[in-house]
């Protein structure tokens, strides 16, 4: 039964991977993303059910376009395949509970931000404010309103010590260090992990961003590396891992 329900998991997610994709690509150029149907970004025309499978039909068509044969961005089928396996993940690691509630809106933002961040370095403020109020309701739901304030009050510090962080890097560098949406992402964040463990985010997300921005400035020579994509894949990491700030100081004594 176990293996049944990730799988269906897996289709489940990659259809919502779908969709997040959509949302991510129009949401910044304030786009619809619900009443408008999906066409070819060349020809323009609308897409049918069977264009939309996920990973499916972009396999069977060959990655081009039914009607014009242009050749289809591949990010879509990327995000869907990504988006399937973290929510079976996410079913076969917590089953049904809190925690699989809180892991599929982890999962949610990763995608959904990611594009957006990767593709215009924008993070909007609409999908911070939904996903703020989905973690504040599904804590005050299942850990009682109390915890849900003591992780509110978890968001400010978050985004008080990442909005020190870029003035201290606009000091240093005089410019812009980190965008808006980074800091405000981190007040989300704040809304599942505690301060100790928020920072420890940081320092991982710095660590995996470090040689991709060298990547980038030797292969594109450009310094502008998005970086919320980084707060989200460390944000997953110790959420899905559940580790905790006893384990981390455990390592370091060990080390």
């Amino acid at each position: 039964m176990t293996i049944t329900y990730t799988i269906i998991f897996f289709i489940l997610g990659t259809a919502f991977g779908s969709f997040f994709t959509v949302i991510g690509l129009r949401l910044p150029k304030k786009e619809d993303f619900i009443k408008t149907r999906s066409h070819c970004d060349k020809c323009k025309h609308e897409l049918s059910m069977l264009d939309m499978i996920p990973v499916l039909s972009y396999l069977f068509l060959k990655g081009r376009c039914r009607y014009c044969k242009a050749k289809i961005d591949n990010l879509s089928t990327y995000m869907e395949l990504f988006t399937g396996i973290l929510f079976a993940l996410s079913y076969y690691i917590f089953g049904i509970s809190y925690e699989l509630g809180i892991a599929l809106g982890i999962i949610s933002l990763l995608i959904i931000l990611s594009v957006s961040d990767i593709t215009y370095y924008i993070i909007p403020d609409e999908v911070l404010i939904f996903f703020s109020g989905y973690f504040i309701i599904i804590n005050t739901l299942w850990k009682g309103l109390p915890s849900a304030l003591l992780y509110i009050g978890s968001g400010i510090a978050l985004f008080t010590f990442m909005y020190m962080i870029m003035m201290l890097g606009n000091f240093l560098f005089k410019k812009e260090s980190l965008g808006g949406g980074d800091i405000k992402l981190m007040f989300v964040i704040g809304q599942i992990l505690n301060p100790f463990l928020g920072i420890v985010l940081i320092f991982i997300a710095s660590f995996i961003a470090l040689p991709i921005s060298f990547l980038i400035l030797w292969k594109k020579h450009q310094n502008l590396v998005p970086f919320g994509p980084f707060l989200l894949i460390s944000f997953t990491f110790l959420f899905f891992t559940q580790i905790n700030m006893n384990m981390i100081i455990d390592w370091i004594k060990s080390i």
